[in-house]
């Protein structure tokens, strides 16, 4: 009865152990958003237009109600903040039905950059399935300008699309 004792506290060890991350919230699996070089990164947010947009990054994970990551351009995503849209004004790209066909539902366009036209309105949302308070930016218009950037704050991203495991 040790013997299996010690066997099972043993497997419990290596198994926590496995699931820590170092210190580190990335560590959720290997990198997989792939993408260019932190230098190429660096240098295309420097060459960013500057304007009264911003550049907003689709980050979707199931059964959660944030949009995504907004920044002002030239900013690096470190800066950007996770949002919550407010669509009385224009609705979101993915604005489709979250039961619909592979590729026409809500939260298809994960990970899609877009100039974003609007505003933060002052507000805060609660996101309850993510437990967080955000603020509410007003989306009055958008277009895409990438649909694979690839990673958004390391080269070592790991997506998933049922954590939250995307954070400056």
């Amino acid at each position: 009865m040790r013997s299996l004792s010690l066997s099972a506290l043993s497997l419990l060890v290596a198994l926590l152990a496995s699931c820590t991350s170092g210190g580190s919230y990335r560590n959720f699996g290997p990198a997989n958003m792939g993408g260019p070089t932190p230098q190429e990164r660096k240098l295309a947010i420097a060459s960013e237009s500057r304007g009264d947009h911003f550049i907003g990054r689709r980050y979707f994970v199931q059964k959660t109600r944030f949009w995504g990551y907004v920044r002002k351009p030239g900013q690096s995503a470190n800066q950007a903040k996770l949002v919550i849209i407010d669509e009385s004004r224009s609705r979101t790209p993915d604005r489709l039905p979250e039961d619909g066909p592979e590729g026409r539902r809500y939260g298809y366009d994960n990970n899609y950059e877009y100039q974003l036209e609007g505003y933060y309105n002052g507000r805060k949302a609660y996101d309850p399935n993510s437990n967080q308070i955000l603020p509410e930016f007003t989306l009055t218009g958008y277009k895409v300008l990438s649909r694979n950037p690839g990673w958004l704050f390391s080269p070592e991203d790991h997506y998933d699309p049922y954590r939250f495991t995307l954070r400056p």
